[in-house]
C-alpha cells in the first residue's frame, strides 16, 4: 500500500507568507493545488522565526507526514544585520565579527537540523534568497548572505539533504512581495520546487554533490 503524501512545512515567512501576498495564494496554498488531491501539506512554519524558535514546530510535525521542508535562516541574518554597518579598522577584523557571528548561526542551525531529523522523514531545506533590495544594500546583503548560506549548504551536503537553493528559484522582482518577502507568484516558484522534488509536475534538472 502506498503511503499517503503529507508534507509538513517548517521555518519562516518563506513558506508562512499569507500576510504578504495581498490576496494571492500563499506558498501551502500553491502547494494543495499542484500536488494531487490525496496529498496534506501541513504548514508549520511561523513568520518572524529564527533557528531557536523551531521547537515548538517541530512538535506540530503530525505523525503521519512522509516529508518535512524547512526554510530558516534568514531572520537569523536580519538580527545580525548590524554588522553591515559596524565599523572597523581592516578587513580582518571585519571578517573576525563575521565568523564569530556566523559561528553562533552554525551550532544554531546544526542543532535545530539534527532535531529535525530524528524525525526520520524525508527532508529538505532551502537557502537564503537575496530579495529585492537595491543597490548598494542589495550588493552588500548579498555577499553577506554568502556566509550564512555556506553553513546551510555544507549541513545539506553533510546530511545528503535536498537543497532548494531560492537565489535561483526566486530570482525576479516580481517573486517579492516587499524587500525580504515571497509574493504569490514568488510562492508559486516555491510549490513548483517542492511539488518536483516531490515528483509532481515539471522534470527539472538536478544537481548532485559528492562528499565521499
Amino acid at each position: 500500500m502506498t503511503k499517503q503524501l503529507h508534507i509538513a512545512l517548517l521555518g519562516d515567512s518563506i513558506l508562512d507568507n499569507q500576510s504578504y501576498t495581498k490576496g494571492e495564494p500563499d506558498v501551502a496554498t500553491h502547494l494543495r493545488q499542484t500536488l494531487p488531491n490525496s496529498a496534506i501539506v501541513t504548514l508549520c512554519a511561523v513568520d518572524g522565526s529564527t533557528t531557536a524558535d523551531l521547537s515548538p514546530q517541530i512538535t506540530r510535525v503530525p505523525s503521519g507526514a512522509s516529508h518535512i521542508v524547512v526554510s530558516m535562516g534568514g531572520n537569523d541574518a536580519l538580527l545580525n544585520s548590524d554588522l553591515l554597518n559596524t565599523p572597523v579598522t581592516s578587513t580582518s577584523e571585519a571578517l573576525s565579527l563575521f565568523r564569530a557571528r556566523i559561528g553562533q548561526f552554525e551550532i544554531a542551525y546544526r542543532g535545530t537540523i539534527e532535531n529535525i531529523l530524528n524525525l526520520k522523514r524525508e527532508t529538505s531545506i532551502c537557502t537564503i534568497y537575496n530579495g529585492n533590495l537595491n543597490p548598494p544594500e542589495a550588493d552588500h546583503a548579498r555577499m553577506a548572505l554568502m556566509m550564512f548560506n555556506d553553513v546551510i549548504l555544507r549541513c545539506g551536503f553533510e546530511k545528503h539533504l535536498t537543497i532548494f537553493d531560492l537565489r535561483l528559484i526566486c530570482s525576479e522582482k516580481a517573486d517579492y512581495a516587499n524587500p525580504i518577502e515571497p509574493s504569490g507568484s514568488g510562492g508559486l516558484k516555491i510549490a513548483k520546487a517542492i511539488a518536483g522534488w516531490l515528483g509532481v509536475g515539471e522534470e527539472r534538472a538536478s544537481s548532485h554533490v559528492r562528499t565521499g
